[in-house]
C-alpha cells in the first residue's frame, strides 16, 4: 500500500488547509498563506481533489471510483461524492469522538477495535448506512487510550446526521448527510470539473 510521507503540516500549508480541518490541535509555526501567484484553471481544480483526498486519507484510484459511482448516482456528483466520503467508518470513528485524527480512526478500525451493529470490522473504508451502530469494543474498551481520546474530543461538535455517546464509546448514523452538514474546506464543484476532464 502506498504511504505519503509528507509531514502534515507542510502539506497543510501547501494545499491552504488549517490543521484543525484534520483533528490537529497544534498550530504551525508558519501561518497558511496563500500564493498571489496566478494559478490556472486545472491547477485549482487540480487542488481541490488533492484536499479532499488529503483531507479523508484516500489515495487515487479509489478517489476516482468514489467519483465514477457519485457520477452514476442520481443527484448533484459533487454531493453525493463528499456524502461517500464522510460515510466511511473511519470518518464516522473521527466525527463521532472516538478519535483525535481521521488516521488515528482508520488504525483504531484496522486493529479491530470497532463493531459496527455487534459485528467486528476492521475496513476502515466500510460505508454505513442510516440506522448502523457503531461502537469501541467492550474489551477496548477501558483502554487508557480511548480515556484520553474523549478527554481531548468531548468538546467537538458532532454533525447532526449523527448521535453520539462519548461514555459508552458509541453512536449511530442518524440519516446521510447534507451539503450543509459537511464542513471541509473544498470546492466540490471544481472536483467534478477536474474528472469530467479527465475520465
Amino acid at each position: 500500500m502506498a504511504i505519503d510521507r509528507t509531514p502534515i503540516l507542510k502539506k497543510c500549508r501547501a494545499l491552504g488547509i488549517e490543521p484543525m480541518v484534520l483533528g490537529i490541535a497544534k498550530k504551525s509555526k508558519r501561518e497558511i498563506t496563500r500564493s498571489n501567484r496566478k494559478v490556472s484553471e486545472y491547477g485549482l481544480q487540480l487542488r481541490e481533489k488533492q484536499k479532499a483526498k488529503f483531507i479523508y486519507g484516500v489515495l487515487e484510484r479509489q478517489f476516482r471510483n468514489y467519483f465514477k459511482e457519485a457520477a452514476k448516482t442520481p443527484g448533484i456528483s459533487g454531493e453525493n461524492l463528499l456524502r461517500t466520503l464522510e460515510s466511511r467508518l473511519d470518518n464516522v470513528v473521527f466525527r463521532l469522538g472516538l478519535a483525535r485524527t481521521r488516521k488515528e480512526a482508520r488504525q483504531i478500525v484496522g486493529h479491530k477495535l470497532v463493531t459496527v451493529n455487534g459485528r467486528s470490522v476492521n475496513i476502515p473504508s466500510y460505508r454505513l448506512k442510516v440506522g448502523d451502530r457503531i461502537e469501541i469494543r467492550s474489551k477496548s474498551s477501558d483502554l487508557a487510550r480511548f480515556k484520553e481520546i474523549v478527554a481531548s474530543t468531548e468538546s467537538r461538535i458532532v454533525p447532526g446526521w449523527l448521535s453520539s455517546d462519548l461514555k459508552g464509546l458509541s453512536g449511530s448514523v442518524m440519516n446521510m448527510p447534507n451539503r450543509g452538514d459537511i464542513d471541509v474546506p473544498v470546492n466540490e464543484t471544481l472536483i467534478v470539473e477536474f474528472y469530467s476532464k479527465m475520465l
